[in-house]
């Protein structure tokens, strides 16, 4: 099983990032963090990286209905949705998939929730 699932846009990167962000808003995500990890590595450690951003997606009742089942289940959360840049005309979106990362935790109940929230950021990625 993959741990991710993706698709490459023919957009340019800001294009991408706002396409994502914008197509996640109907499926009930927020993004509550942005991670521009090309500015944080150079400003950190001097090295020059692709456009590469991090989006934390966050539907909140969803993420009050896992919280409920499993307490530490937030050191998952938010859900991770990558925006890279291949060329300055192609871009990568990939988000992990939920039921994948949560087959670490035993609960039966918590993976029902998680097919709730693959089944919205897969049909995201999709519409992209």
């Amino acid at each position: 099983m993959s741990y991710y699932f993706s698709k490459t846009l023919s957009v340019p990167f800001e294009e991408a990032v706002r396409l994502t962000t914008a197509m996640l808003k109907p499926a009930g995500f927020g993004i509550i963090t942005e991670i521009d990890v090309k500015d944080t590595l150079k400003k950190k450690i001097n090295v020059d990286f692709r456009n590469y951003r991090i989006l934390g997606a966050c539907n909140p009742t969803l993420a009050y209905e896992a919280l409920q089942l499993e307490d530490k289940v937030g050191t998952m959360l938010p859900c991770n949705v990558v925006v890279q840049e291949i060329t300055p005309d192609k871009t990568e979106v990939a988000t992990i998939d939920p039921v994948a990362s949560m087959q670490a935790i035993d609960n039966p109940r918590l993976k029902q929730a998680a097919e709730q929230v693959q089944a919205k950021l897969r049909k995201v990625i999709e519409s992209l």
